[in-house]
C-alpha cells in the first residue's frame, strides 16, 4: 500500500531526519539512502524496515546534520589536493590568482561534520545508531498508521468486488440450468450422426456421451468459484498477512473462469449470456488481483 511518513530526532549535537515512502509491489523492494560516510548505519535501517514491512516498494532516506555549535572537521589532505589541482590548472591555462575559500569548503570531502563521518568517532557512530533506531521506528509507526487507513478502504473495495463475483457466479449457475435442454439436444444430434453411419459399439457410444457431457457441464467450475469466493471473504476478514494467499486464490478463480468460457460456445442465447458473464467475471477478478497487490 502507498504511504509516506517522516520523523526527526535532535540529540548530542546532531539532527536526524528519516523520510519513508511506500508504493504498491508484490514483494518487499527496499531502497535505502544514507549520507556519504554513514554507510555503516544502512544495515541497521534495512533490518528495522524488514521487521515491520512485508510487501511494497519502500524508499528510506536518512539525513544527518550537525547542529549549530557542533565541531566542523576540515580534511586538510583533501583540501590540499583540490588546491594543488587548481594551481596546476592556473599554470597550464594562465588563469588569475583568485581563490575562494568558501567554494573550496563546499567541495565533497573537505568538511565532514554534517555530511560525512570522516570526523566522527566510533563512539559517536554508536550513539547515532541509537538515534537512527528511534527515528526510523517512529517513521515506520506513522507509515503503518497511514497504510492501515488506506487498508480499511481497500478492504471495503475488495469486499464489494468479490461479492459481485459471487453474484455473477449465481447468475451463470441459473443460466447453465436453463441450458440443459440445449445440452441434451446437442447430445442427441451427435448420437444421431454416429448411428447413421451404422452399428455403434456400446463402449464407443458411452464414450461419446461422456465426452459431450464433460464438455457441456460447468457445475464443477461454478462450485469451485463459489468456494473460492467464500475463502476470499474469510481471508480478508481473519487471516494475518493474507496477500500472497489471496493472490494465489485469484489465480485459481481466473483459471475456473477460463474453463467456464471454453465450455459455453454454441449454446444459443443462454450460451451467449454465459459467455458475457464469464468475461465479466474475468474482468472483475483482474480488478481484484490489482487490489491484492497492495495487501501484505
Amino acid at each position: 500500500m502507498t504511504g509516506y511518513a517522516q520523523a526527526r530526532v535532535e540529540q548530542d549535537g546532531w539532527l536526524l531526519r528519516v523520510n519513508v515512502r511506500s508504493v504498491n509491489h508484490r514483494f518487499l523492494d527496499l531502497r535505502v539512502r544514507v549520507p556519504e560516510g554513514f554507510e555503516a548505519l544502512e544495515p541497521q535501517v534495512r533490518q528495522l524496515v524488514r521487521d515491520r514491512v512485508r510487501r511494497g516498494h519502500v524508499e528510506v532516506a536518512l539525513h544527518v546534520e550537525a547542529l549549530e555549535g557542533a565541531a566542523a572537521h576540515v580534511n586538510h589532505e583533501v583540501a590540499g589536493a583540490y588546491l594543488r589541482a587548481v594551481q596546476e590548472l592556473r599554470r597550464e591555462f594562465g588563469l588569475g590568482p583568485e581563490s575562494d575559500v568558501l567554494a573550496l569548503l563546499r567541495l565533497p570531502g573537505v568538511v565532514n561534520a554534517a555530511g560525512s563521518s570522516g570526523g566522527v568517532s566510533e563512539e559517536d557512530l554508536e550513539r547515532l545508531g541509537e538515534q537512527v533506531k528511534e527515528c526510523v521506528e517512529t517513521a515506520l509507526v506513522r507509515l503503518e498508521e497511514m497504510r492501515l487507513t488506506e487498508g480499511r478502504s481497500l478492504c471495503e473495495e475488495m469486499r464489494r468486488l468479490v461479492a459481485g463475483i459471487g453474484e455473477v457466479t449465481s447468475q451463470v449457475a441459473d443460466l447453465a440450468e436453463r441450458s440443459r435442454p440445449v445440452y441434451a439436444q446437442r447430445l442427441k444430434t451427435r448420437l444421431d450422426e454416429l448411428l447413421n453411419g451404422g452399428p455403434l459399439e456400446p463402449a464407443r457410444l458411452a464414450q461419446e456421451a461422456a465426452l459431450l457431457a464433460e464438455r457441456a457441464d460447468v457445475s464443477e467450475e461454478l462450485a469451485r468459484l463459489r468456494s473460492h469466493v467464500e475463502q476470499f471473504q474469510r481471508l480478508i476478514a481473519e487471516a494475518d498477512e493474507p496477500g500472497k494467499k489471496l493472490d494465489f486464490l485469484l489465480q485459481e478463480m481466473q483459471r475456473e473462469a477460463n474453463t467456464l468460457l471454453s465450455k459455453t460456445p454454441g449454446l444459443g442465447e443462454d450460451g451467449l449470456a454465459i459467455t458475457d458473464r464469464g468475461l465479466h467475471l474475468k474482468a472483475e477478478i483482474e480488478k481484484l488481483r490489482e487490489q491484492v497487490q497492495n495487501v501484505e
